[in-house]
């Protein structure tokens, strides 16, 4: 796929007949209506009791030189890891999210190419100040890419920045944090945390709670 064609995919987000949903009324929504969720068939799904993410786990060559990277490069803390967990490994904490370490015992499970592609599997952080990691990425000399994908329908543009860790996972930077959630299907409801910066959210009739 071109990286043309990848831009316009990722940019295409198709808003119909929806009316805007501030952070504080997705608060008092989910408050009043409860974790329970109504379809168009009247069904009612219950809604799983998960609160967030919690961890991502990355297997490593080496679990020093991740902790350098990821306490160095992107500013995580390391944290205390129960005694039970009685293998080689570590856990970093910052953001509202964990990494886990874990020291790998066979490298062919590690991620054989180095290649900077979009469309590879990777983690994604929502950046204040893209012009600062940049700066930081060439600072430690670190081989990157570098994009901008806009939407001229919706006004939106995001800038990205790609790069890998010591064990070839890939990282994305982004400024996508007040891109509009729009829930494509009709079942479920998103539940937004309180105490962080939630994205606007627009919802259509059939993705909203009802009594």
């Amino acid at each position: 796929m071109e990286e043309e064609d990848v831009m316009e995919a990722e940019a295409n987000v198709e808003v119909k007949n929806t009316s805007t949903t501030t952070n504080q009324e997705m608060r008092d929504d989910q408050k009043k209506h409860g974790d329970d969720h109504e379809d168009g068939d009247h069904n009612k799904h219950q809604q799983l009791p998960l609160m967030a993410l919690n961890h991502v786990s990355r297997l490593c060559r080496n679990v020093e030189e991740s902790i350098n990277f990821y306490t160095k490069v992107l500013g995580f803390v390391r944290i205390e890891r129960p005694p039970a967990f009685d293998f080689d490994g570590a856990w970093l904490f910052n953001y509202g999210v964990g990494i886990h370490l874990v020291q790998s015992e066979d490298e062919e499970r590690l991620p054989e190419t180095h290649d900077l592609d979009p469309m590879y599997n990777h983690i994604s952080f929502q950046c204040e100040d893209m012009r600062a990691i940049e700066e930081k990425l060439k600072e430690l000399n670190m081989k990157y890419m570098k994009r901008t994908v806009e939407d001229d329908k919706n006004g939106t543009v995001i800038d990205q920045l790609f790069f890998r860790d010591p064990d070839g996972f890939m990282i994305e930077i982004c400024n996508s944090e007040n891109l509009k959630l729009v829930p494509a299907g009709s079942i479920g409801k998103l539940r937004l945390p309180f105490d962080r910066h939630n994205p606007p959210v627009e919802l259509d009739d059939g993705n909203k709670d009802h009594d």
